[in-house]
């Protein structure tokens, strides 16, 4: 499908969120996935992501995640100084915040007659915490994430007892779990953890462990992977086209 894009400036309990929007360019009604980004916000990288998915029939919304700590439009670059100020963000805002993210995002697309009212979530490292944190929301449908960071370490800012890996007991929405044996910023115990966790509790769920490194989703820098990209994106369009059908 040929795509359109734009962007909003959507209110929320924290500040105003900028927020991407890619969308076929075909008039009708489409499933809406809620991508969230690396603690970078929206680089380049992560724009290819959304329209990849968009051009497969999704609205593709992408938030600016940490709306409240940056002038709206900041991107960072993939360097030591932008790691350093992505990392302090993300250390900083409440998971609360970020809830309150996605469901001021739920209420703009009920409005949008481009939205046929389904949704799902999706993400990578931060935001494949944010796309699983996400599904305790009852609207989001599938959350598809990748090498998500900081689940199985509580290491995110929220009230005591509302941490992601604590509250997924709630989720009802079907979820895929990948993650990369070589990366070291989710270890085997933890990601045992959290697969323990889901089983335990029965959630509705597939779970993947790649032979990959950190952000071999993203098509910048060493880590690389085409083929584990391809297929991931083929994964994450095929559970989507079921949960969001």
């Amino acid at each position: 499908m040929i795509i359109q894009s734009q962007q909003k400036i959507i209110s929320t309990p924290s500040g105003d969120m900028q927020t991407s929007i890619y969308r076929p360019l075909d008039e009708g009604s489409y499933p809406s996935i809620i991508f969230y980004s690396e603690i970078f916000q929206e680089t380049a990288p992560i724009t290819r992501s959304a329209k990849l998915l968009a051009g497969h029939g999704f609205v593709v919304f992408v938030p600016e995640v940490f709306h409240e700590l940056n002038p709206m439009g900041t991107v960072l670059a993939y360097d030591d100084i932008g790691k350093d100020k992505g990392n302090a963000d993300k250390l900083t805002k409440q998971l609360e915040q970020h809830d309150s993210d996605t469901q001021s995002l739920i209420n703009f697309v009920d409005k949008q007659t481009y939205c046929n009212g389904k949704v799902g979530s999706m993400g990578v490292c931060i935001g494949g915490h944010l796309a699983f944190r996400a599904a305790l929301n009852p609207r989001i449908d599938g959350a598809f994430c990748l090498y998500p960071t900081d689940i199985h370490s509580n290491t995110l800012p929220c009230t005591h007892g509302n941490d992601s890996l604590s509250q997924c007991p709630t989720i009802k929405a079907e979820l895929c779990m990948i993650f990369g044996k070589q990366d070291p910023h989710v270890s085997r115990a933890g990601r045992e953890l959290i697969h323990s966790t889901m089983q335990d509790n029965d959630l509705n769920y597939t779970w993947h462990e790649l032979n990959a490194q950190h952000a071999f989703m993203r098509d910048e820098g060493d880590r690389y992977d085409p083929a584990l990209a391809l297929y991931c994106y083929q994964m994450a369009i095929q559970m989507f086209n079921r949960c969001l059908s």
